[in-house]
């Protein structure tokens, strides 16, 4: 089953067309791997990008397909944010960012 989602890069590897995205749902973490750029952009993905995709699950992954990017470097802060300080236990709860009208 496929759906389509918003989600933010939190890594990416250009030479190698991956990448880690935190999904909208806050469900586990998706994962892009392919052989060619799929993504509807001039440059390549970058931590903190907003982006829509096709979410698919499989067996325990989920993978995206059909990137799309809706706004470069939406919340660039977001993966510092999430790594916090590993020193305290964590009680926050880190909000989706919220997108751009």
């Amino acid at each position: 089953m496929e759906d389509r989602m918003y989600g933010v890069v939190l890594w990416a590897d250009a030479s190698e067309s991956k990448a880690v995205i935190w999904c909208e749902d806050h469900g586990n973490l998706a994962y892009y791997s392919e052989p060619e750029v799929s993504f509807d952009c001039g440059e390549p993905l970058d931590a903190g990008d907003l982006i829509q995709f096709d979410l698919r699950e499989e067996s325990e992954c989920r993978r995206a397909r059909n990137l799309r990017r809706v706004d470069p470097q939406h919340a660039p802060a977001l993966p510092a944010r999430l790594r916090g300080d590993t020193r305290q236990p964590a009680s926050n709860v880190i909000s989706f960012p919220q997108r751009k009208q």
